[in-house]
């Protein structure tokens, strides 16, 4: 069913891409998207269905957070609750693995023919609703040349994602070769005293696999039990293997102070110091977002839950033509908002967009296509 996919479903008119010669692209489109991960690109794809233009700018590449996922990584969600815009998401299995959700995002960019910059800073913006300028820069170019270009736009979307630096432990020892925030496969660790930090599915799954590949697995977690988010499929084995000694536990404790072949955990009960023999530490303890680029435009972010301020309804924060999508609207709370509802945010954005003065279309068939969710396939 998805080969027979072939036409996209309209041809907005899209800004044409800088070349070589040119560091201004003159032309303003509807929407310039800040990040180009799932939410983004489902941003992109409702503004073509209705007929808008859009450019999507990265520092990375293509949904660079998936990128970063552990190379065997399965998905919690089924993939009919990843698609965007209704192509179909086809795999071999019930749940999506990482390379076929790749393979799959890239196919969403190409059948909705995306205006990608990928590679590319964003380093200001600048102006206000209908007149926003952004000034970027491709890396790996020199100042001064046509590394920088300025991407005029009517509306910002910054959909920068929940990955932009890890939530770090503070202790001492952190900063040493053998501290890691990042887990991608476990054969490195084979023979070796492992000492893993949460109690997530990163550190779930990533404990299974170092036990079953030879690693001595010591999973640590400040609360008494699995976060409630753990996969149920993958629970029961975590808790055999625990319970038959094969994968330690300390509940209740914290990493009190790392150093070269030990790590000192604390009892969070009893203040008790337990000194461990340890190769390797992965502290799995989650990521959190870069407000910076709202705060620059004067968006307020919450002091507490780290919400930016928006409209749940439209997306449209208190900054007039700026919007927010994915994860970024979740705040600290990385376990509220996914691709699985954060896909939605650009059907909400692209209708507040659609009805404006000076938009690409303010009716007819494309803004009606989002509206109803029409399939690709379908039409």
């Amino acid at each position: 069913m998805a080969e027979a996919v072939t036409t996209p479903a309209s041809s907005p008119s899209v800004a044409p891409a800088a070349g070589p010669e040119s560091d201004t692209v003159d032309l303003a489109v509807d929407l310039a998207v800040i990040g180009a991960g799932p939410c983004g690109i489902a941003v992109g794809a409702a503004a073509h269905r209705a007929g808008l233009s859009s450019v999507l700018v990265d520092r990375g590449p293509l949904c660079a957070a998936i990128v970063g996922y552990p190379w065997y990584m399965q998905f919690f969600s089924t993939p009919e609750k990843l698609e965007i815009e209704g192509l179909p998401f086809v795999t071999a299995e019930k749940n999506a693995t990482r390379r076929e959700a790749l393979t799959y995002y890239r196919r969403v960019a190409e059948y909705f023919e995306l205006d990608t910059r990928l590679y590319e800073d964003v380093e200001a913006v600048e102006g206000k609703a209908g007149e926003f300028r952004l000034r970027t820069r491709r890396q790996g170019e020199a100042p001064g040349d046509a590394a920088e270009r300025t991407l005029r736009a009517r509306n910002v979307v910054v959909a920068t994602g929940g990955f932009h630096a890890p939530n770090l432990l503070g202790v001492p020892g952190e900063d040493l070769p053998q501290v890691s925030h990042h887990y991608r496969e476990p054969h490195p660790y084979w023979r070796r005293d492992v000492v893993v930090v949460g109690g997530s599915n990163s550190a779930v799954e990533a404990s299974l696999e170092l036990f079953r590949a030879g690693a001595r697995v010591t999973l640590v977690h400040f609360l008494h039990d699995f976060d409630r988010g753990v996969k149920p499929w993958v629970l029961p084995d975590i808790r055999n293997r625990v319970e038959k000694g094969e994968v330690a536990v300390r509940w209740g404790h914290r990493v009190e102070e790392i150093a070269p072949g030990r790590v000192v955990l604390r009892d969070e009960a009893t203040g008790v110091l337990e000194t461990l023999p340890n190769d390797h530490v992965l502290a799995l303890t989650g990521w959190r977002s870069d407000p910076s680029l709202l705060r620059s435009l004067s968006v307020d972010i919450d002091a507490e839950t780290g919400v930016p301020a928006h409209d749940p309804g439209t997306m449209e924060t208190p900054v007039p033509g700026v919007f927010i999508a994915g994860v970024l609207a979740a705040g600290n709370d990385a376990n509220r908002i996914f691709i699985e509802n954060g896909r939605w945010h650009g059907r909400s954005i692209v209708q507040a967009i659609a009805g404006r003065p000076g938009s690409g279309t303010g009716s007819g068939s494309g803004a009606e296509d989002v509206r109803e969710g029409a399939s690709p396939a379908a039409r």
